[in-house]
């Protein structure tokens, strides 16, 4: 991908929630187990600090040293744990990191303007794209019917909806 920013931290998790009235917080995982988020200690430059995280239904539970009560964790709501791109493992050939690809722009394989990637979902049948035209409109595509390889992603017109 040639789109990449050395520079921009890659975001692992975000917080979703309080978990219980210690402190406790709900993730939201964007990375692919929790080996890899226990991999790193710290996030966001030494903000957060991880003590002990395990599995939920809904991603996981941590414990994060600066946030101490329920209050702490309620305000911590939508705040993304991020890491350095220089402390992850390099990516292969036809891999990528979802923050790369957000915001891509898009056109059909006809040459049609499409907009941006919005956001990926993972449903476990395969990965889908979700791309925002200008007007607002979002429309999804499986991930295999888009070559992200350069900059605009390539979109095949038979996926694209109107």
């Amino acid at each position: 991908m040639d789109t990449v920013d050395p520079g921009k931290p890659v975001p692992l998790a975000v917080i979703i929630g309080a978990h219980g009235v210690t402190g406790e917080v709900r993730l939201k995982l964007f990375c692919d187990s929790l080996d890899s988020l226990k991999a790193h200690k710290t996030f966001n430059g030494g903000a957060f600090t991880l003590k002990s995280v395990k599995p939920h239904k809904m991603g996981a539970i941590a414990r994060i040293a600066e946030i101490t009560d329920r209050n702490g964790a309620e305000a911590a709501r939508g705040t993304e744990l991020s890491v350095p791109r220089s402390a992850l493992p390099e990516l292969g050939e036809d891999e990528f990191y979802h923050i790369d690809i957000i915001g891509l722009r898009c056109v059909s394989d006809a040459g049609e303007e499409l907009g941006k990637i919005f956001a990926i979902y993972e449903f476990g049948a395969g990965d889908v794209i979700e791309i925002e035209r200008a007007n607002g409109k979002k429309f999804m595509v499986p991930v295999i019917a888009i070559d992200m390889s350069g900059d605009p992603a390539i979109v095949e017109a038979e996926f694209v909806e109107e």
